[in-house]
């Protein structure tokens, strides 16, 4: 089975929170989606674990 390189295709990019990587790829023609992102609770840590604490996936009973 022939190896298949790494970098043989077609350039894509997905940035995620650098919206000046993005203009500057999308200025050199590079395919590039940009993603909004930003730490939880603006990067406070104290906040952040409260946030954390908050989140539960188990289902609520029915009432």
């Amino acid at each position: 089975m022939a190896a298949r390189p790494l970098l043989g295709g077609d350039t894509r990019v997905v940035s995620v929170g650098l919206e000046l990587f993005a203009d500057t790829l999308a200025a050199l023609g590079v395919p590039v989606v940009q993603i909004e992102w930003r730490p939880p609770a603006g990067g406070d840590p104290r906040l952040a674990a409260l946030l954390a604490r908050t989140e539960d996936d188990r289902p609520v009973a029915a009432s």
